[in-house]
């Protein structure tokens, strides 16, 4: 038990109290159950435990060795490439970069990860590099929400740390505090963000300018998001309590409560989470995604766990701990008792609309939410804890890695996965919770999936798309400040680690706080202020710790119990729609309309829709449009029954203009050095070889000549029994296709002629044929942009024999191989490069055919999603959506569901899928003339809603 709360479990706690409950680190109240072991599962031996804890070990400096070799003093580690990415030096990526303020981000953020890791030499090394090299004046906009918890969170762990370690007498002895004045500089940078009427910061910042215009080049936003302005507290308060520089945590200013008005003193950060609670839904207690920073308008009303307010929660239980203000507690309990009610429906987190908090607001839950469940044990809610992390293990068992977002029946919805930790923090959280030693094997498998899918020789590379198995050249730097630590923690005993963990706090980003700043500095009033300005359910004010007796009810099969129904939930489920349907037919109650058997004209099916709150409006050029207002339904259950049919019907729209795209593919290099570890998604081609119906094509590479592939080859013996590489431009693509065939060529990789092209700023495409019968070209043919391209130029270059693999899914890497690997050297481990290409639902997909004057290039906006619950869909008023079996989800009445999940989603759109004014039956009407359908209606709603509140 930590000495700094000193309470037993179930204790009262005295209001005002500086309390180090287990939210600091799971551990005061919940260690106690660590001896518990669930019967069923094999407790694991502590030889086995340290196993994986040296492989954690092996795994950080496999990362940060790396990082330092090759990027550093660069923000992070492109590790395909071998090289540092450096803002302004490669391709945009948009709000991604606003992470990177040229402060050498990476070596900051994984400081006090060295201490946790036991690696408190290289601590010492890497905190004499912070001061010597990191500058914080660069003339650079940043987030301030991400330099916030990473950089400020960075310096301010590593100066915990520091300190710690020179009490400890071996180590640091020469540190005087200099972290945290560099931390205090930085905090003294980020307070010209706060400069607005609401309190609210602006999202960014420039370094040296601060919001001053032009300069600046900020200060002209109008949006944040509610994680982005309600996740401050810690680090501002935990700098002011340091430095004793009340700045950061005190503004003196009058606020008006009520009828009266004085004097208070309130933080930055705090004055920014009392303007985000002030603003709440009041009869759902749910915040939005994203808010006005000048009025306080949301800006999107849809609110949920994961994406945009996921640390808002997590800041505000934890502030109650490191703070001791019952507020924080309080105002956490009566969001919590919302989730619970509107957002919970376990094992789903599903974001609902903050004025209509009964209705989802989406049909896919993002990975972000991964965190809530070791929110939830800090909360001391097991039992959603368990059912939630054990749903999102069965994803990441079906996919390998948990996709950045999935539908609520577990299919891709984006295939990304950046090698985020949050999956590992709630497993972390749940195995001191219970000490079930199932939550190691769970860890056990985050360790092997990561080093056999994302390990490559530069260090650990991001999944740009978890089903076909391609890289992206991103390792963020989140990846050695949270992912090693928990996982090194989760197998660690207490012994193993030279500090107690339970002294500390973690923040979002896992940086170590100590406990012992709730009684240093105090210098705001701890009195309970919420409660004078609102009026909340003192039920729901829970002043006691988590009892290890709640936690397990007395039963050590609990958390067993809880999983076991969630078994097969990912692989045997149904959407929620047809589970409803089987139902209905059990109750011998009518099934509601599902969109596949709607037909315009049928009078009983328009009465159906009427009910649900569906009007059907016939528009003059022959269409029936579909549009839902909710609150027209004549019910609640109808309203429900409307969203799902709308859903179906965009779905449906959806599916049917896919039927003729094909997914993407993997161009995979299996020779030394690399070994299967470098994986390119590559576009299809429309023609030749169909890769996901016949065996892979494994060969050596050759440049063709001439190299764009326009004529017969002059170098046949060359190519004779390899892969040919070819340069885009001046034919069509099937006439290189025929010349490198006919010279013996096995297949056909395909390098666009666009210098600097890359998926990061361009869409994948398909290869088109030449509009003539191409099945006499019989060889696979893949396409690959120039950044991607120049990975095996680059290979064929230094290794001279360069063997691929092309194949529609990235293949396991070969044993045998692997063990005749020999240690690269460092020019080799440079030039082992790659930078990958894929798909996402968030794209322009498109269709590129070359002629010999021009490119043509066919597009389709985003795919659809309901916005403020208006849904729309146009169709044709004499049509029948058909109903094949093989392109639509299905449901016996024995509850046995058609198995969909293999199909992608996101693939790219192919030349035929063009044509506007064909019915759904036939040819697939085109989501832009959908969406043009919809604007005016939604846009209606929009001001029918703003009216009504």
């Amino acid at each position: 038990m930590s000495e700094a709360g000193g309470r037993g479990c179930g204790s009262p706690v005295p209001q005002r109290a500086p309390w180090s409950l287990v939210a600091a680190t799971a551990a005061i109240c919940l260690v106690s159950a660590t001896s518990v072991w669930t019967v069923g599962a094999e407790p694991m031996s502590r030889e086995e435990k340290q196993k994986l804890g040296n492989q954690v070990l092996e795994m950080f400096d496999h990362a940060y060795g790396n990082y330092m070799e090759h990027a550093y003093p660069a923000d992070e580690l492109m590790p395909l490439t071998c090289r540092g990415r450096v803002r302004g030096q490669e391709p945009s990526r948009g709000d991604v970069d606003d992470a990177l303020g040229k402060f050498s981000l990476t070596l900051i953020d994984s400081l006090d990860t060295l201490v946790v890791l036991n690696k408190t030499k290289e601590f010492e090394d890497a905190v004499r590099k912070v001061l010597r090299d990191v500058n914080l004046d660069n003339d650079v906009v940043v987030s301030v929400f991400e330099t916030n918890i990473r950089v400020l969170g960075g310096l301010l762990g590593g100066h915990s740390l520091a300190i710690m370690l020179k009490e400890k007498g071996e180590y640091m002895q020469w540190y005087n505090d200099e972290l945290l004045q560099m931390a205090k500089q930085l905090g003294y940078k980020l307070l010209p963000a706060f400069n607005t009427t609401s309190g609210l910061p602006y999202p960014r910042i420039n370094l040296k300018f601060g919001i001053r215009k032009p300069e600046a080049r900020t200060g002209t936003e109008t949006d944040t998001c509610t994680a982005c302005a309600g996740t401050l507290i810690l680090e501002f308060a935990a700098l002011s309590r340091f430095t004793g520089a009340t700045i950061f945590e005190l503004q003196v200013r009058k606020i008006r409560l009520k009828d009266y008005e004085r004097p208070a003193q309130l933080e930055y950060a705090r004055k920014a989470l009392d303007f985000l609670w002030e603003k709440r839904q009041r009869s759902s207690n749910l915040v939005g995604v994203t808010i006005n920073i000048h009025t306080g308008d949301w800006v999107r009303k849809d609110s949920g766990v994961g994406a945009g307010i996921d640390s808002y929660y997590e800041y505000l239980l934890k502030a109650y701990v490191l703070l001791g203000d019952d507020s924080f507690l309080e105002r956490f309990n009566t969001h919590y008792d919302a989730i619970m009610r509107y957002i919970s429906q376990p094992p789903l987190l599903l974001d609902v609309h903050i004025h209509k908090p009964m209705l989802n607001a989406r049909t896919w839950m993002d990975a972000l939410l991964a965190f809530f469940p070791g929110l939830q044990v800090l909360k001391g809610d097991i039992r959603p804890a368990i059912e939630t992390h054990e749903m999102l293990y069965q994803v990441i068992k079906k996919h390998n890695f948990l996709p950045e977002a999935f539908t609520t029946d577990f299919r891709v919805h984006w295939a990304q996965h950046p090698l985020r930790p949050e999956f590992a923090e709630s497993t972390y959280f749940l195995y001191k919770a219970t000490g079930d030693p199932y939550y190691l094997e769970v860890g056990k498998t985050l360790i092997e999936n990561l080093n056999k899918y994302a390990r490559v020789p530069c260090g650990f590379a991001a999944m740009k798309d978890v089903r076909t198995g391609s890289h992206e050249d991103r390792m963020d730097s989140f990846f050695l400040a949270e992912m090693f630590k928990y996982l090194y923690l989760l197998f660690a005993d207490k012994e193993d680690i030279i500090f107690d963990i339970e002294d500390y706090i973690f923040t979002t980003e896992a940086h170590l706080l100590p406990l012992w700043l709730s009684t240093t500095n105090q210098s705001i009033s701890k009195k309970n202020t919420t409660s004078e300005y609102t009026e909340l359910d003192d039920s729901n004010f829970d002043w006691t710790c988590p009892n290890t007796q709640i936690l397990f009810p007395n039963d050590p099969l609990y958390a067993q119990s809880i999983r076991e129904p969630l078994k097969n939930v990912v692989d045997k489920s149904c959407p929620r729609g047809i589970i409803r349907v089987e139902e209905s037919f059990r109750s011998g109650a009518k099934p509601p309309l599902r969109a596949r058997d709607f037909m315009a004209t049928n009078p009983e099916h328009l009465e159906i829709l009427k009910k649900m709150g569906v009007s059907l409006i016939h528009l003059k050029d022959g269409r029936v449009q579909l549009v839902q207002h909710a609150i027209q339904a004549a019910s609640s259950i109808d309203a429900e029954d409307g969203l799902r049919f709308m859903q179906e019907m965009i779905e449906l729209s959806s599916q049917q203009q896919k039927e003729q795209q094909l997914p993407p593919r993997a161009v995979q290099i299996v020779s030394h050095p690399f070994f299967g570890r470098v994986v390119l998604t590559a576009g299809p081609a429309q023609f030749g070889l169909d890769l996901s119906k016949h065996k892979e094509t494994r060969g050596f590479v050759a440049s063709s000549k001439p190299y764009n592939g326009c004529s017969e080859l002059t170098n046949p013996e060359a190519v004779m029994g390899k892969i040919a590489l070819i340069q885009r431009g001046q034919c069509m693509f099937a006439e290189k296709a025929r010349n490198i065939q006919n010279a013996g060529a096995i297949g056909g990789i395909v390098i666009d002629d666009n210098e600097g092209s890359s998926s990061d700023t361009a869409p994948l495409f398909q290869m088109a044929g030449d509009g003539k019968d191409t099945d006499d070209i019989k060889i696979p043919m893949l396409f690959l942009f120039s950044k991607e391209g120049s990975i095996i130029l680059d290979a064929i270059r230094e290794y001279e024999e360069v063997e691929v693999l092309l194949s529609d899914k990235a293949k396991d890497r070969d044993p045998e191989m692997e063990n005749e690997e020999q240690p690269s050297s460092e020019n080799d481990s440079q030039n082992q490069s790659a930078e990958q290409i894929s798909s996402s639902s968030q794209e322009v997909d498109l269709v590129d055919q070359e002629s010999s004057e021009e490119n043509s290039l066919n597009s389709h906006p985003e795919s659809l999603s309901p916005a403020d619950m208006d849904n729309a869909a146009s169709i044709s008023p004499s049509e029948q959506t058909s109903n094949p079996t093989e392109n639509h989800e299905t449901a016996n009445l024995n509850g046995e569901c058609t198995d969909l999940d293999n199909q992608l989603q996101e693939q790219s759109e192919t030349e035929e899928d063009s044509n506007p004014n064909v019915s759904w039956g036939k040819k697939v009407q085109p989501i832009d003339s959908i969406l043009a359908d919809w604007n005016e209606d939604i846009e209606a709603f929009e001001m029918m809603e703003k009216d009504e509140l």
